[in-house]
């Protein structure tokens, strides 16, 4: 038996720990999409988290080779689910259970992977899905957590749904409110998320407001202050990140939750592929954000609030993303897709400036160029057809590549082709009309790239897939669930 006054230490130790908890500091992570034609390791790109001090990292899917790799890291991991698992993991228990065991459970322990969160779907409820997955979330969400509870996890891994911030909407901070057709679901999932200690997660882009909207003043996206300011009652707001944020706060508090802990899933500046898309805005807006977070001085709606994580989107380019959001959306990385850091930029985590990925196997240094000798009357179709499987966004109007003149535009999409084809000879004849040089063709801030060796893991992607369908074989056999 302890001695009283051991036992009252003891106590007043506990209650101390209690009553003054360690401080929390906001933090930042990356979004890491593989959405490309030129993936690199899974490994080299931890590798690449882990020299830049990264310690929190968001994937869009599990697939097993990004995880593995993540094993052992230190790296806490957010683990998504596609929208289109939701209508399965919604009306099956069963393949609830798979899921987590097979993308959560096998992963962690001892020397594991240390996932934090899974989201369930991404923005979901988003207003172009028409209600598509909206009645699927709650459903999915009770099973993947009870998956949790049988897995003895639902301690330490937390549930969330990313959304985007066009599930509230307003004229004013002040008067932020969910949409209407989501007010039940949203007062459902703000209380599942409360009850278990998970954050709301929010998707803010100002640059998608810009570009959006030819009256939105710009100086008002970034954080540099502006003459444009948006005057609510007392508070007033200098960039559009406060000014979303608190219509969020608004909205929550309209549903009785003022103080719930909110995390931004993603937030980031493309840096090519549009006007207003360029290497120089996207570091001012990063870098102005990162120090906006990092100074913990909160919002006019929150003056204390708490520290929040941030997901900077992105970590890497995706090349192969689909373009119809605009020819931007394959150049959001900070990096390009071969771990090379676009521009300077302090994370606040230790370093001053991004580190490049080392040990990339790239192809040889060689492109594929317009033949200066042939006659380029028809290489109309050519290009389209090199556009369009390769990345062409670049020469797009307000796209680095741009104002290469029209031998210039033809030789990027040449060699584009050609590097995808992983400089197949074959792939750079185009009638005649293509040639191999060992001259880089690069001009200024066009860069015409080299394709890498180390082709990342197209093959646990597709086991990941396989056994998913398998799963759903299963279970239409058995009844349970239909197509």
């Amino acid at each position: 038996m302890l001695e009283p006054r051991l036992t009252t230490l003891l106590f007043f130790l506990s209650w101390v720990i209690v009553a003054c908890p360690i401080a929390v500091k906001s933090a930042i992570g990356v979004n890491w999409g593989a959405i490309s034609f030129h993936r690199l390791k899974p490994t080299t790109v931890v590798d690449l988290l882990r020299e830049n001090k990264i310690q929190k990292v968001k994937l869009f899917e599990a697939d097993s080779d990004v995880l593995k790799a993540l094993m052992g890291s230190g790296i806490q991991v957010m683990v998504g689910i596609p929208n289109e698992m939701l209508p399965l993991l919604s009306s099956s228990s069963s393949a609830a259970d798979f899921w987590v065991h097979q993308n959560v459970s096998s992963y962690m322990g001892k020397g594991g992977a240390d996932i934090r969160y899974v989201a369930v779907g991404n923005e979901p409820f988003l207003s172009s899905y028409n209600g598509q997955f909206q009645n699927l979330v709650m459903p999915a969400l009770l099973n993947i957590q009870q998956s949790l509870v049988k897995a003895n996890l639902a301690g330490y891994v937390k549930l969330v749904v990313p959304c985007n911030a066009d599930a509230y909407e307003s004229a004013l901070p002040s008067q932020g409110a969910f949409r209407p057709e989501l007010t039940q679901i949203m007062t459902q999932l703000v209380q599942f998320l409360n009850s278990n200690g998970s954050p709301f997660v929010v998707n803010i882009y100002p640059f998608l407001s810009l570009y959006g909207n030819a009256d939105f003043p710009q100086e008002y996206a970034f954080f540099e202050g502006t003459t444009h300011s948006v005057t609510d009652g007392a508070n007033v707001y200098t960039n559009a990140f406060d000014g979303n944020y608190d219509t969020l706060v608004a909205a929550l508090s309209k549903l009785g939750y003022s103080q719930m802990p909110i995390v931004i899933g993603e937030i980031g500046w493309p840096s090519d592929g549009a006007v207003g898309a360029n290497i120089t805005a996207a570091r001012v807006f990063n870098q102005g954000l990162i120090n906006h977070v990092l100074g913990n001085k909160g919002t006019p709606l929150r003056p204390e609030t708490p520290p929040m994580d941030v997901y900077l989107f992105s970590l890497l380019d995706e090349g192969a993303k689909s373009t119809l959001p605009g020819n931007f959306e394959r150049h959001w990385g900070i990096f390009s897709f071969d771990g090379q850091a676009k521009y300077a930029l302090n994370l606040g985590l230790g370093n001053k400036e991004l580190k490049n990925a080392k040990n990339v196997q790239y192809l040889p240094s060689r492109w594929c160029v317009a033949n200066p000798t042939s006659d380029l009357a028809n290489v109309v179709n050519h290009m389209r057809l090199a556009c369009s499987i390769a990345d062409c966004t670049t020469l797009n109007y307000g796209g680095s590549c741009n104002e290469i003149g029209e031998k210039g535009n033809i030789s990027y999409a040449f060699n584009s082709y050609y590097q995808l084809q992983m400089q197949d000879s074959r792939s750079c004849d185009f009638d005649g009309l293509g040639m191999v040089t060992f001259l880089d063709p690069s001009v200024g801030d066009c860069r015409f790239l080299v394709g890498v060796t180390d082709k990342g893991s197209h093959s646990s992607t597709s086991r990941t897939t396989y056994l998913w369908w398998v799963l759903v074989l299963i279970l239409v056999l058995h009844g349970t669930f239909w197509l």
